[in-house]
């Protein structure tokens, strides 16, 4: 906390007796006449030197004072009414306070929020007019000209709008003032919305994918949509909420992700919806749940939501949850119950993969290794089998039955000398590390 003037100079000379505390008060009012008298130069710059000095005043306050003091005391320091606007500080630049914070009081108008932050974007004249100040008038009680500029045009952008809190971790609005290009921004914080969902159907991607022919852009080959897939988790789950919200858009965030001809089964996959640029903050989780339950018709299922930040996007994303999945497989040739049983057995343990084939194209080329925890079977008819697996995250089971020609070794079908594949995929639970722990999720899904 800021102490009075006396008190801070008291302690600082308190060693050296009343008379050093009499002459860093000289000295404070002589660096003061110094300034007030180097050109015009409004109350604000005239106080911020001594921004550290008392507490509840502002620098205009302590400017004002200054100059009060300084005339009453030797040297006549007369008000220059054309320093608001000409000082040779800041180039009138808080006199300019009231009608940045009007504006943005207007672009606020738009938004539901709690807490702001304003920054800005000093023009290179004003950085060396700055810096020229501390350097020819060196003080320890000063305030950078952004700090008051963002602190006084918060003071006025409350006033106006009655409303909010400075924050300066994570505000809802985030204000960029830029007076050489008279530009004021403003960044819209996401809201995050965390829980765990359920892909009933086949064939839908976990995001959205645009259309490899038109890369998004609408041609005859996706119906215009600029899309590849009708359907994703993403857009069934995000439609209600940008709705609700009025948000520009919504991105999710999974702790890995399914093959589209995969369902994902059980408890659920754990998820956090950022909801970008929301014009709306307060949403009914429970509403916006089963409207996305409406609007996927049984494609897709929510477990209870709850508010997320964006550090659970980061936990999320370097979580290593193992998965526990269920395949159908089908076999080139008959096998034996017995052999299936003892090849499975034998795959338990580390496994070498490299960069599978099907996304050798977005995925880079190279040799991972991965454990397969357990592996069991339900032996159908010679050539049909049900398998389970529990495999750490980043194991492809896929490739781990049909081997990908060689590319994951040990592979079931290398173990039983017979080509396999999967003719049906689930993943039927996302178990340990499981980055939802944290979140404000209440019950799993029912």
């Amino acid at each position: 906390m800021r102490e009075d003037t006396d008190m801070i100079l008291y302690q600082r000379y308190a060693d050296r007796g009343r008379d050093a505390v009499e002459e860093a008060l000289q000295d404070t009012f002589r660096t003061a006449r110094e300034i007030a008298t180097s050109g015009p130069i409004c109350d604000e710059c005239l106080g911020r030197p001594f921004a550290r000095c008392g507490t509840g005043w502002s620098n205009a306050h302590r400017g004002r004072a200054l100059r009060v003091l300084l005339s009453m005391a030797e040297t006549p320091v007369p008000r220059d009414d054309r320093a608001l606007e000409h000082c040779w500080v800041c180039g009138g630049l808080f006199c300019d306070v009231d009608r940045w914070a009007e504006r943005a009081a207007e672009r606020a108008a738009a938004f539901e929020y709690e807490t702001y932050l304003f920054g800005v974007t000093l023009p290179p004249r004003l950085v060396a007019s700055e810096e020229l100040l501390a350097k020819r008038f060196p003080t320890s009680t000063g305030e950078p000209m952004k700090h008051a500029f963002n602190r006084e045009v918060g003071k006025a952008f409350e006033r106006r709008t009655g409303h909010g809190t400075v924050s300066f971790s994570t505000p809802d609005l985030s204000f960029r003032i830029d007076p050489a290009a008279n530009e004021l921004t403003v960044r819209v914080a996401s809201l995050f919305v965390a829980g765990r969902y359920r892909k009933l159907a086949r064939g839908i991607p976990q995001t959205h994918w645009p259309c490899r022919a038109c890369r998004g852009r609408g041609c005859p080959a996706c119906d215009g949509t600029g899309k590849q897939y009708p359907d994703s988790v993403e857009e069934l789950i995000a439609g209600p909420f940008i709705a609700a919200s009025g948000a520009r858009a919504a991105r999710l965030h999974g702790a890995g992700r399914e093959d589209i001809d995969a369902r994902m089964l059980g408890d659920g996959r754990p998820f956090v919806l950022e909801i970008l640029s929301p014009r709306t903050r307060s949403l009914d989780l429970d509403e916006l749940r089963a409207g996305v339950h409406a609007a996927a018709e049984g494609k897709v299922e929510l477990s209870a939501l709850g508010s997320a930040v964006r550090a659970d996007v980061r936990a999320l994303k370097a979580s290593r949850a193992t998965k526990r999945y269920r395949a159908a497989v089908e076999f080139e040739r008959s096998v034996d119950p017995a052999a299936l049983k003892a090849a499975l057995a034998s795959l338990v343990g580390v496994i070498e993969q490299r960069t599978p084939r099907r996304v050798a194209h977005r995925r880079a080329d190279r040799v991972r290794q991965r454990r397969l925890h357990e592996a069991s079977g339900e032996w159908q008819d010679p050539r049909h089998a049900s398998l389970e697996f529990h495999t750490d995250a980043g194991l492809y089971v896929k490739e781990l039955i049909s081997g990908d020609e060689g590319r994951t070794t040990p592979s079931l079908a290398e173990r039983l000398a017979a080509a396999a594949r999967v003719t049906a995929l689930d993943v039927t639970a996302v178990l340990s590390d499981d980055p939802s722990a944290g979140l404000n999720i209440e019950d799993p899904l029912p």
